[in-house]
């Protein structure tokens, strides 16, 4: 679009989580040079001006901006000071652009950007010894760190502590409006807490037996708040349960480089579940379909939430019922989004060549989950994608809203399916819970 040279990305190093790490400790960025050499020239750093490295001008460009709107706000800026740095970068292009274009972000995402050979080898270990306890296994992106709390603006019943402590952390956005705890958890904004995402599991068929992998930072209250979610599912495991302190030491230190292990696992994983709607979650569903379809559920939140607050009132065998109903086009099945709606990270496809033979495979075949299978019927029932868009709310990563009036034209000199129908028995277990 603007047939500019890419200077090899800089990465955050200013948000929450305070990771230094550079572009090239995270990606094979030789790999990303090659691999795109015929799309795009891509050096590593910015070239010399009279001895010293030409400091880009700063501009930020308007989420979702298509091609008319880059050639007609970017080109001009880049032609006239000849080097543009483009901040905060997610979200800055269009959902829908001419096939080409379609084509070549796949190939950045999905073949150009891999992971550097030590996050690829330990994210190996790591999903070798999931495999080596059981066949099959769930990964879940918990997402409930105290910075995706803040953001929400939820409350979650800890009365003046958790409102002051996450308080603090929300202060840090400037942008975001006063709280609203109660609607946000009406709109399905607020992430499902682990004893939440544990019944949504329990109710859609997942045992006790089930092996769960949990991708998270530190959780917000601790083991205090994995609790319920650890007695549902007693095989629970983690990057730190399944591996040597030693082992995660050259990572522990950069939570992007952890993330990047949690990516590997759950990407690997049989099913995989998120709990909001943010950046990993959509590229982890968009490349789970990419190559060749395996489920990301994603939770039901608007409407869950009204069961949740009414569970103590209904027996289990009601509950499950109305999880599995409300389930209904946010299990991942490969025909539940239709092509061009959603994110296109999350819904890539343009990139994808539909094969009826294959996806009548998928919607007749086995499910895996846990230690053995649960089996699906022709999904004849199942909610279009266009029915739920009012389920589904648009969230962000809070690093997606940010103060943007001390960055514009500045100079930076720094580098830096499981949908089934068959009727459940009681569980005396999940009845005493409900009733608690």
């Amino acid at each position: 679009m603007l047939n500019a040279t890419l200077i090899v990305p800089i990465l955050d190093k200013t948000s929450f989580w305070k990771d230094n790490s550079n572009f090239s400790e995270i990606f094979n960025v030789d790999r990303f040079i090659s691999y795109l050499a015929k799309d795009v020239e891509i050096v590593k750093e910015p070239p010399q001006r009279r001895g010293h490295i030409w400091a880009p001008y700063t501009m930020r460009v308007p989420r979702k901006c298509n091609d008319k709107c880059y050639t007609s706000r970017v080109l001009p800026v880049l032609l006239k000071k000849r080097a543009v740095m483009l901040t905060k970068f997610d979200y800055r292009l269009a959902n829908k652009l001419e096939t080409d274009l379609q084509k070549l972000r796949c190939r950045v995402n999905y073949h150009a950007l891999k992971f550097t050979d030590p996050i690829l080898e330990m994210g190996a270990k790591l999903v070798q010894r999931m495999r080596m306890n059981t066949k099959h296994y769930i990964a879940l992106h918990l997402r409930f760190e105290p910075d995706m709390l803040a953001f929400s603006g939820c409350y979650y019943g800890g009365g003046d502590k958790e409102k002051i402590e996450l308080g603090k952390i929300r202060r840090r956005w400037k942008t975001l409006h006063i709280s609203n705890p109660d609607k946000g958890r009406r709109q399905g904004r607020c992430p499902l807490t682990p004893e939440e995402v544990g019944l949504m599991l329990r109710a859609l068929g997942y045992g006790r037996d089930t092996h769960i992998y949990v991708a998270s930072g530190e959780v917000y209250g601790g083991e205090e708040t994995l609790a319920p979610l650890k007695a549902h599912f007693p095989n629970f495991y983690s990057k730190e349960t399944i591996s040597r302190k030693q082992e995660l030491e050259p990572f522990s230190a950069f939570s992007s480089r952890m993330a990047a292990l949690d990516f590997i696992v759950c990407d690997e994983s049989d099913v995989f579940v998120t709990n909001n709607n943010g950046n990993m979650a959509k590229i982890l569903a968009g490349r789970r379909r990419y190559f060749g379809h395996k489920p990301t559920i994603r939770p039901n939140a608007k409407k869950l939430y009204r069961l949740f607050l009414n569970r103590n009132n209904t027996t289990w065998g009601e509950f499950a019922s109305k999880v599995r109903t409300f389930q209904k086009g946010f299990m991942g099945k490969p025909r539940e989004v239709r092509p061009g709606r959603g994110e296109f990270h999350e819904n890539p496809s343009s990139c994808i060549c539909e094969d009826s033979n294959a996806i009548a495979k998928m919607d007749m075949g086995l499910l895996k989950r846990g230690k053995g299978y649960i089996t699906t019927k022709n999904d004849t029932d199942t909610t279009s994608e266009s029915q739920n868009m009012g389920d589904d709310p648009d969230w962000s990563d809070p690093e997606d809203d940010e103060d943007l009036s001390n960055e514009q034209g500045k100079v930076l000199y720094n580098q830096t399916s499981l949908d089934y129908d068959a009727l459940m028995s009681e569980e005396p277990e999940l009845d005493e819970l409900l009733s608690d």
